[in-house]
């Protein structure tokens, strides 16, 4: 079993590395989208340069990034008969296209922040979750409008949700995977979010509606 979750995390790593965002700027904008916005190939910095149809168009593709690896893991451990009450599978795939998407080998590991890659894998493997994470996004965007914010308090918002609904419950056997799964996640997207953080502190982070970003976004890794 150890080899064939260790399988389905690679591939879904390769996976989560395809760089829709940067594809995106190179069939549009006939350059690196690095070299613009926030310098991110995430669905975000997409809709800012190019438009919202290419940067809807790039989000539901990172999604899909999240979402088919999980579903594939699951697949695959059914056809190999293998016993996986605690999703080891799908949930590492999922882990693994997200960190993919963040550190693509296609790109010399400089990709996105895993926001909608999360989203997709989260949709599959905890569905409840997914649902207690979009209400804080929508809610934190529609106070703050800051994307960046809004995403760092659903990635804790899906933790915080899980510890609430299966307390200690969530250190038993075939719930400790996802409970890994809950802190990972949102450690690595506050993580990639830590200049977002500072610019929110400084009151500099860019706001949807807002004027033209700020010069400091101009030096973004």
């Amino acid at each position: 079993m150890v080899l064939l979750v260790l399988a389905c995390a690679l591939v879904s790593f390769l996976i989560g590395g395809i760089p829709f965002g940067f594809l995106a700027g190179r069939l549009l904008l006939g350059d690196d989208i690095r070299r613009h916005g926030s310098g991110n190939i995430g669905a975000t910095n997409v809709w800012r340069v190019l438009g919202w149809k290419a940067g809807v168009l790039v989000l539901l593709l990172d999604a899909l990034k999240g979402m088919l690896p999980v579903l594939a893991a699951g697949a695959v451990m059914r056809w190999a008969a293998e016993d996986d009450r605690g999703q080891v599978a799908p949930l590492m795939s999922g882990l693994a296209a997200i960190f993919g998407h963040m550190y693509p080998v296609w790109l010399g590991l400089r990709g996105g922040k895993g926001v909608a890659t999360a989203l997709g894998a989260v949709l599959v493997a905890a569905p409840l979750h997914s649902a207690a994470a979009l209400v804080v996004f929508v809610l934190s965007l529609a106070v703050s409008r800051m994307v960046s914010l809004a995403s760092i308090l659903a990635a804790l918002g899906f933790l915080v949700f899980h510890l609430q609904k299966y307390g200690m419950a969530a250190l038993s056997t075939n719930r400790l995977p996802l409970t890994v799964f809950s802190l990972i996640v949102p450690a690595v997207i506050i993580w990639r979010h830590r200049t977002n953080l500072v610019r929110i502190v400084n009151g500099t982070e860019r706001r949807i509606g807002g004027s033209k970003r700020p010069p400091e976004e101009q030096s973004q890794p």
